[in-house]
C-alpha cells in the first residue's frame, strides 16, 4: 500500500516504522514547526499545504491508497481538513487519536475550556508548571503576583515574562522525574492539555500525588471519521482493506 501519515506524535512515528517493516510504501507529513523532531522511517514531507483545495491535489495525484490523521489530539484544524480534502480526493481517511487522560482518584483536576480560562482560575501567589504548549504565554504577565514554570521542547521565539522561568525538554517524562521538579519548584498549580497518552501522563500522577491543581484544557470536538485509538488498531485497519 502507499500510506501517507500526518504525523508528529509518538503514535504517528511506530506506525510508520511499522509499516515500512511490512514493505508497504509510507509517507510522513510533518508541520514543520518543530525544529529537532523525531524522524520516522520511510519518506518524509516538513511544511503546509495550503488549504484543503492543495490538500486533495496532493492526495489525488500522488495515488495514496489510505490518509492516517495522526496528528496532535488538538490539531483541530488540521484534522478537519483533512476530513474535507480526503472526501474530495476520494481516499479513504483513517484517524489514530489517542484516549484523552481521566481524573485520576482524588485528584484536584479542574476541566476548563481554553488556556484563557485556566489562567482565571490560578490565585494570587501560585506557583504554576505550564505545560500546554507556545500559547497563551502572554498571559503570565498580567499574574502579577504568581510565579510560572514553562516547559517547552523548543525556545519560543517571543521572549517569556519577568514572572517566567523556562524549562526545556522533551518526553518521555518519568514519575520520580515530575515529582522531583514540582517539589523543587513548589509547584501548587499546573496547565495542561489533555493530549493523553504514555509519553506525558507522569505529570498527571504527580500532580494527583502532590495535590497540585490540575487545569486541564479539554479537546474540541472533531469532524466525524473512521477512528481508532491505538497503532495495533490502526494497523488492522489498514491491513484488513488491503486483503
Amino acid at each position: 500500500m502507499k500510506v501517507l501519515i500526518f504525523g508528529g506524535t509518538g503514535e504517528a512515528r511506530d506506525l510508520a516504522n511499522r509499516l515500512v517493516f511490512l514493505g508497504h510504501e509510507v509517507t510522513t507529513s510533518l508541520a514543520g514547526r518543530t525544529l529537532e523532531p523525531l524522524l520516522p522511517q520511510g519518506e518524509l514531507r516538513v511544511g503546509g499545504f495550503g488549504g484543503v483545495d492543495a490538500l486533495k491535489v496532493f492526495f489525488a495525484t500522488n495515488g495514496f491508497d489510505w490518509v492516517v490523521d495522526a496528528t496532535h489530539p488538538f490539531a483541530e484544524n488540521m484534522s478537519a481538513q483533512l476530513v474535507d480534502a480526503a472526501e474530495l480526493a476520494g481516499v479513504p481517511l483513517l484517524r489514530l487519536l489517542r484516549p484523552a487522560w481521566e481524573k485520576p482518584s482524588g485528584a484536584a483536576w479542574v476541566d476548563v475550556a481554553d488556556i484563557a480560562s485556566a489562567f482565571a482560575l490560578i490565585p494570587e501567589g501560585a506557583v504554576v508548571l505550564i505545560t500546554s504548549g507556545h500559547d497563551g504565554l502572554d498571559h503570565c504577565a498580567a499574574q502579577k503576583t504568581s510565579r510560572f514554570v514553562v516547559r517547552l521542547i523548543e525556545t519560543p521565539k517571543a521572549a517569556l515574562p519577568g514572572n517566567c522561568t523556562l524549562l526545556i525538554a522533551r518526553p518521555p517524562y518519568t514519575f520520580d522525574g515530575e515529582m522531583a521538579l514540582m517539589r523543587a519548584q513548589g509547584i501548587t498549580h499546573m496547565i495542561a492539555k489533555n493530549a493523553g497518552g504514555m509519553q506525558t501522563r507522569a505529570k498527571i500522577d504527580a500532580a494527583a500525588a502532590l495535590d497540585v491543581v490540575t487545569l486541564m484544557i479539554g479537546r474540541q470536538p472533531l469532524p466525524a471519521a473512521r477512528e481508532v485509538s491505538s497503532v495495533d488498531q490502526a494497523l488492522a485497519v489498514l491491513q484488513e482493506a488491503r486483503s
